[in-house]
């Protein structure tokens, strides 16, 4: 009985043991990684939806009215500044012309003949002068005949690609009506909204003398090959979005680029002394955004945070923080409000060095 006795108490001895040994085992192993906000100068990326446009874009319209007579270029075609691309009817305007011609040649002929008389004192100087008006009148009507004669060749304005057509050969066009659109694509304007807070952060960062550097995705999500330039931000905000317009320039040699086609524009923006700390360090309840500070007890305490800026793993923190503050790097689901833990620091640097490695 008493040897019974014994070893009983000696199971009982070595599973209190055992037991002891291994809770604190595992009390050894959890420690929890924390970090702090490190302030470095960075950049963030923004993309914006944009749409391209030619840096000329314009329509062509008649500006007589006639037939169609002929058109002399093709959908699509590259045209040079003065090509010929319509023609419309000109007959009747060619005999207007010659009219025109012959009564200014009357008219100088009247002209002169009056001046001879009149230098002769044959008739008086009003007489002269009448003759003068007469011949003035018919060389603005020819001048004007010209014009209109001149109407009926449509050219191009400037180098450029010819749209589609809105009307065919022998069309009865009236003046001012649609015929096609001629786009200079040798350079682009990309337009694209950004918000306010975004161009507040654009223009405090951006010494007065610089500009700013873009690149664009293409609609096929590949970039475009030259970066352009923003130029030129529009005038006022739009009340109902609060966005203002930015427009870039980018160059377009290749040609590949046309007039109405859509992108994303990418910028980057840079920032000067960010407080930024790890996404992965912070949580989200009703869309706001927490993280887990550690006080000097190590005991955890939860904290809204604003975020001004989103880079890749990492988030340039607006409020909230401040650079000494201790916060919960790993493990945030395992831990509750008002609870111990035992940290394991982790220098910023490192932290945000080893993001791309440990990403969640």
């Amino acid at each position: 009985m008493k040897r019974i006795l014994m070893f009983t108490s000696a199971c009982a001895l070595l599973i209190t043991t055992s037991c002891k040994s291994h809770s604190e085992k595992k009390e050894e192993e959890i420690k929890f990684l924390v970090t702090s906000p490190i302030l470095m100068d960075t950049a963030t990326t923004q993309e914006y939806v944009s749409q391209i446009h030619s840096i000329q874009h314009i329509e062509i319209r008649a500006q007589e009215r006639g037939y169609l007579d002929k058109i002399y270029v093709d959908e699509g075609q590259f045209v040079k500044q003065g090509d010929l691309l319509f023609q419309i009817m000109p007959r009747l305007y060619q005999a207007e012309q010659k009219k025109a011609k012959a009564e200014a040649e009357f008219a100088e002929i009247e002209y002169l003949n009056t001046k001879k008389l009149a230098d002769s004192n044959v008739v008086a100087p009003n007489e002269l002068a009448m003759a003068k008006a007469k011949y003035d009148k018919a060389m603005a009507e020819l001048a004007l005949a010209d014009v209109h004669l001149q109407f009926t060749e449509i050219r191009a304005p400037f180098d450029g690609y010819i749209d589609r057509f809105h009307v065919r050969l022998g069309s009865l066009v009236d003046e001012g009506d649609l015929l096609t659109s001629l786009s200079d694509n040798s350079e682009m304007w990309v337009y694209f909204n950004v918000p306010e807070a975004e161009y507040l952060e654009y223009k405090t960062q951006l010494k007065t003398e610089e500009k700013m550097k873009v690149k664009l995705m293409m609609a096929n999500n590949k970039p475009f090959k030259y970066g352009g330039v923003v130029q030129t931000i529009e005038a006022d905000f739009n009340n109902e979005t609060g966005n203002i317009a930015f427009r870039a320039t980018f160059p377009n040699p290749d040609g590949l680029l046309r007039h109405g086609e859509t992108g994303n524009v990418i910028m980057t923006v840079p920032l000067k002394g960010a407080m930024l700390i790890p996404q992965k360090a912070t949580f989200e309840v009703l869309d706001k955004r927490y993280v887990y500070v550690l006080d000097k007890d190590n005991v955890l305490h939860s904290r809204e945070i604003v975020v001004g800026a989103e880079m890749e793993h990492i988030y340039a923190v607006q409020r909230g923080l401040e650079e000494g503050d201790r916060i919960l790097l790993e493990g945030l689901r395992l831990v509750r409000e008002n609870e111990e833990v035992d940290p394991e620091f982790v220098e910023p640097k490192v932290a945000l060095a080893d993001l791309e490695l440990y990403a969640e």
